[in-house]
């Protein structure tokens, strides 16, 4: 058989497949049962406004203070990585690793009860201290190497042509590397942001109060309250509303910057 014939007979055998897998789960699953369970018009009103005014700006408010921090934090760490200076290397080397290779659970865990355990003191302005500390310490760690290959990304020559004009090195960094690195890794940098925004729900083991409930706390305390799941898919589609907007976002910027190239 040509190979034509054949990739064409593949791609119908498996468009085939697709749809009669697809069947079976429409003709075996107890739509009234989803329906009552996940998708209860009843059982969400009760939820708003409170989730959108609520739970939903709280974690916006959670990833903006936390991507803030691992942003300046990681522009840091990733000039210390470039540095000419060892123990700058060392240090931000260290630190990376560190945090890329616990667990955030861990991290939150830590900051949450065992400084307090430890010192018999929470840390000052909690819960938002360890919230902007907990999500926004790791995220330094990753935005640091996502900074560090945008920098090295920018031409050599561009910092010489800085440096012939009279520029001094720390000048040209900030004026002419540093924003074309930025503009590189505008994608990798929104895909850390989506990263963060789903990584807010994690800040529920810190036991926040009822005014300062995110998305997925919100969710779980709903749900026991109702006894049904439907909290749990409203807040669900509460996150989309956040990453789907920005996962177009990084793919505009990609097609963008493919077209640049």
């Amino acid at each position: 058989m040509p190979r034509t014939k054949r990739a064409r007979l593949i791609r119908t055998i498996q468009y085939a497949v697709f749809v009669l897998v697809l069947l079976v789960i429409v003709l075996r699953v107890d739509w009234a049962t989803v329906r009552e369970g996940y998708f209860n018009l009843s059982k969400a009103k009760p939820l708003f406004p409170d989730i959108i005014t609520i739970a939903l700006k709280n974690t916006v408010i959670y990833t903006a203070m936390g991507f803030a921090f691992g942003l300046v934090a990681g522009l840091f760490f990733a000039l210390m990585r470039l540095s000419t200076v060892a123990p700058y290397r060392w240090f931000a080397n260290v630190y990376i690793e560190f945090f890329r290779g616990i667990p955030l659970l861990l991290w939150l865990f830590f900051l949450g009860y065992g400084v307090p355990t430890a010192t018999g003191r929470q840390l000052p302005f909690s819960p938002y201290s360890a919230i902007v500390l907990g999500l926004g310490m790791p995220a330094a760690a990753y935005l640091a190497e996502t900074i560090r290959a945008g920098i090295q990304a920018v031409p050599r020559g561009q910092l010489e042509a800085a440096r012939s004009l009279g520029m001094s090195q720390p000048r040209a960094m900030v004026s002419i590397v540093i924003p074309q690195a930025f503009r590189i890794i505008i994608p990798p940098l929104t895909n850390e942001l989506i990263v963060l925004t789903k990584d807010s729900s994690l800040v529920a083991i810190l036991g926040v109060a009822a005014g300062t409930q995110e998305l997925t706390k919100f969710g779980r305390d709903e749900l026991n309250a109702l006894v049904n799941a439907t909290p749990l898919v409203i807040a669900g589609l509460c996150y989309l509303l956040i990453t789907v907007p920005l996962s177009l976002l990084v793919r505009r910027l990609e097609a963008r910057n493919a077209r640049a190239r």
